[in-house]
């Protein structure tokens, strides 16, 4: 292994932040890291050539034990609550202190990288590992650089990456052995105790949901984006499992991302230089772009084997149901090389609805807009261990409530000022269930909702009749290419009216109830745009 190290101090050592390792490896290429990886007992190689991890005890975020250094900066700016949690400046002091040692006693792989394609608004990474696969991720994930850039490179933020690190939460003041913690004084992230990768990119996916709204006037989305042709952006936001990867990685328009955005003045441009895709059920035939993007370079992530071979099975949940996979975004064949777009003609808001009642594609009002992007609702299907079968709502404001230090509102103005001034227009896409809730009914099919994204975004929308549900007041089209009519209109697809009556009620009363926590900073115009929960509906 060769390290590609820059030439300029103290990039030869981590001396400069109190990190005394006896062995540090600075840019080390793709292929080393990933050698490093399967010498150490870190991985194995694929039959496609991918490197397969596992992330240990966590294959997800932790949201609980994500905190914020609350100081003179992010005391009065941050909307504290149960998701930006506050941790003194002296607990994170001392767990630095702690993760810095421990780092001192272990191989240490150093990853510099880039955030944003827009170089107005670029942030130099440095990462700072114990495994060599977190610097592989960063690798895959963040913007790559040149010798000449690495040669120039001065980090803005720096993350200190410890899987194997745990904290004592009766001394430390954490939650519990795992943290992911902030701090915007210091411009560092401190991670200890999981191996997750998704919590190095949603760390700094964090940092920038707050410097560029507040200090830069652009909106940081938590969506996927897409360009075709005739150079029209389109951007799809959405919470995990309603399609956002899915849908926005078309064979016939230019990728931009898979996950985050910002909206400048000049149109859209990623954060990020690679994707991170969910495996989960994955195959050539559903998803052939994201299939074949699953070769050397890319990291698989907690999945399961076929029979003790090194062929992956994506059917396999005996680990994690969020099986995942990273890897550089040129990967993917028709990525937009520069990683940027003009702003967008087509916003979609992409919902499952397990309750069955929205209907597959609505035109939205700016209000309404900013009202369904306040409340970031899809529904998860619940599970049968505790004998529920209801649905469950879930809403997660802006679509990505985790990484939201701001409060929702902010963004939410920001989008509705950005819709008005470009025109831009709003859609939102039901890819759940029709015919029923679950689990009378059955999910939305994949042909019908690519049906209606293609559609939309050939203009086959734009002049056609539409009808205007009761409850939440959507505008929906009469007719769509490639979609049977009946399935326009949910109240069609249900045997019996009457429960599909109570069951938009009841859907209606979450979307009031979950509004109220906002109710106090949001315009009279969003408020105007909630559902109306009646007691009887005629649609």
């Amino acid at each position: 292994m060769t390290d590609n190290q820059p030439d300029n101090t103290p990039q030869n050592s981590l001396n400069y932040l109190g990190i005394n390792a006896s062995k540090i490896h600075f840019n080390l290429s793709a292929d080393d890291l990933i050698e490093a990886s399967v010498v150490q007992n870190e991985g194995i190689i694929t039959d496609k050539g991918a490197l397969s991890i596992s992330t240990g005890r966590f294959t997800g975020r932790s949201p609980k034990d994500r905190y914020i250094v609350k100081d003179k900066i992010t005391a009065n700016s941050v909307d504290w609550n149960n998701i930006n949690k506050a941790i003194d400046q002296s607990n994170y002091e001392n767990l630095k202190k702690k993760i810095k040692s421990y780092l001192s006693q272990k191989v240490i792989y150093v990853k510099d990288g880039q955030a944003c394609s827009n170089n107005d608004y670029k942030l130099n990474v440095r990462l700072v590992a114990e495994k060599p696969w977190s610097a592989q991720f960063v690798h895959n994930m963040f913007l790559r650089l040149t010798k000449a850039q690495l040669n120039e490179f001065t980090a803005d933020w720096h993350i200190l990456c410890a899987p194997g690190f745990t904290a004592n939460p009766e001394v430390d003041g954490t939650r519990s052995h795992n943290f992911s913690i902030i701090n915007f004084t210091e411009k560092t992230i401190i991670i200890g105790g999981t191996g997750y990768t998704g919590e190095i990119k949603k760390g700094i996916f964090s940092v920038l949901n707050y410097i560029l709204p507040a200090e830069n006037n652009v909106l940081s989305m938590h969506c996927s984006a897409n360009i075709g042709k005739n150079d029209d952006t389109a951007i799809f936001f959405g919470l995990s499992g309603t399609g956002k990867t899915t849908l926005s990685t078309d064979p016939n328009r230019a990728l931009i991302g898979d996950d985050e955005h910002g909206w400048a003045n000049d149109g859209v441009f990623n954060f990020e230089g690679g994707c991170y895709a969910k495996c989960i059920d994955l195959s050539a035939e559903k998803e052939p772009e994201i299939f074949k993007a699953i070769k050397p370079g890319a990291i698989l992530e907690n999945i399961g084997f076929v029979n003790e071979t090194n062929v992956p099975d994506f059917t396999c949940d005996s680990i994690t149901q969020n099986t995942r996979v990273s890897y550089p975004i040129h990967h993917i064949q028709n990525a937009q090389p520069e990683s940027r777009g003009g702003n967008p003609k087509n916003v979609f808001f992409l919902t499952c609805d397990a309750f069955g009642i929205l209907p597959p594609v609505s035109k939205l009002t700016k209000a309404q807009a900013m009202y369904h992007f306040i409340s970031g609702y899809t529904a998860k299907v619940a599970g049968t261990e505790d004998g529920i079968s209801e649905p469950q709502a879930t809403f997660s404001a802006c679509f990505g409530a985790p990484f939201l230090p701001l409060h929702p509102t902010k963004y939410a103005d920001m989008l509705g000022e950005r819709l008005d001034k470009y025109e831009s227009n709003c859609w939102l896409i039901n890819t759940g269930w029709t015919e029923g809730a679950f689990p009378q009914g059955h999910r939305m099919e994949l042909k019908y909702t690519r049906s209606i994204i293609t559609a939309i975004l050939n203009g086959a929308l734009d002049n056609i009749e539409y009808n205007q549900t009761n409850i939440f007041n959507l505008m929906i089209p009469t007719s769509c290419n490639g979609v049977p009519s009946r399935l326009l209109n949910p109240i069609n697809t249900w045997a019996d009216t009457d429960a599909f009556n109570d069951k938009a009620n009841h859907l209606a009363e979450l979307f009031i109830e979950n509004f109220k926590k906002y109710s106090d900073e949001a315009s009279a115009d969003i408020l105007s745009a909630a559902p109306q929960a009646l007691t009887s509906v005629v649609i």
